[in-house]
């Protein structure tokens, strides 16, 4: 049976406030997942939060309802709060009914398989690694995987942006070597996007197996990862704009595959 908080002391209370900030993630174990439909998607995939908060407003939706009885039968530890205390934990000033902390997951590298593979080198931007996941779990990406030193993609703000897909997307850490060796394993074509390359030939089959290499949002991809690449890709440009933000960029590339693949896999 769920226990009951109205107290901004509580230290439960406190320490999903902390989960803002990575130091706080980095001490609980835990990260932040706001909304009922988040959850409820989440659950539908087997991924259960350690801690469920609901605000009684929440309770008079039969699936909310539904989720709070499964996470008690799965000792999943549920607090109804108020939505005061909601919106402080969010720090939003509408808050979402249900929030989450969830453990932290990642893939092992090799357990990513498929036909595309999403690469990211120090990606800087929670909007952006989150918009990324979203758009990989659209076109049914294998996986993303973070090279480098990068953001936190258990970020409250990543995990708004990812909308859910980061339960959905296998979600990897790897050095550039053991990408590079995991490419080659898979029998892979690994495209870089950068301004040394050039437009890729509308008419060319997608590879089987393809991992799409995006650089940073400041600096783009390092020499040594362009050189290691089987071709690099320039997006063309028409009007007055010159490049194009991250997440927008990978979208592109992650539909021109799965274009020439002929949406394979898409819902009616």
């Amino acid at each position: 049976m769920a226990h009951q908080i109205t107290s901004a002391s509580n230290p439960l209370i406190k320490t999903l406030k902390s989960l803002h900030m990575k130091k706080g993630r980095a001490e609980s174990g835990l990260f932040l997942a706001e909304g009922a439909r988040l959850a409820v998607e989440a659950a539908d995939l087997g991924v259960w939060p350690e801690i469920l908060l609901f605000s009684p407003a929440a309770m008079a939706r039969e699936q909310v309802r539904a989720l709070i009885d499964e996470a008690e039968r799965r000792r999943v530890r549920t607090i109804e709060t108020n939505e005061t205390l909601l919106a402080q934990i969010s720090k939003r000033d509408n808050p979402q009914t249900v929030i989450g902390a969830y453990k932290p997951h990642l893939a092992p590298l090799e357990s990513i398989e498929g036909e595309t593979v999403v690469a990211l080198e120090g990606v800087r931007d929670p909007g952006n690694l989150g918009t990324i996941l979203r758009t990989a779990d659209s076109t049914g990406a294998a996986g993303v995987v973070l090279v480098g030193e990068g953001c936190d993609p258990f970020s409250v703000e990543a995990v708004r942006a990812s909308m859910g897909s980061l339960f959905a997307v296998k979600l990897a850490r790897a050095s550039f070597d053991e990408l590079v060796r995991h490419k080659k394993a898979r029998g892979a074509e690994m495209f870089g996007l950068s301004l040394k390359g050039g437009p890729l030939d509308p008419g060319t089959p997608a590879p089987a197996k393809a991992v799409v290499l995006m650089g940073n949002e400041q600096s783009g991809l390092p020499d040594y990862m362009e050189a290691a690449c089987d071709q690099l890709v320039k997006l063309p440009m028409r009007g007055r704009a010159d490049s194009l933000n991250l997440a927008i960029a990978t979208g592109v590339m992650l539909y021109d595959l799965w274009r020439r693949r002929g949406y394979d896999g898409a819902r009616a």
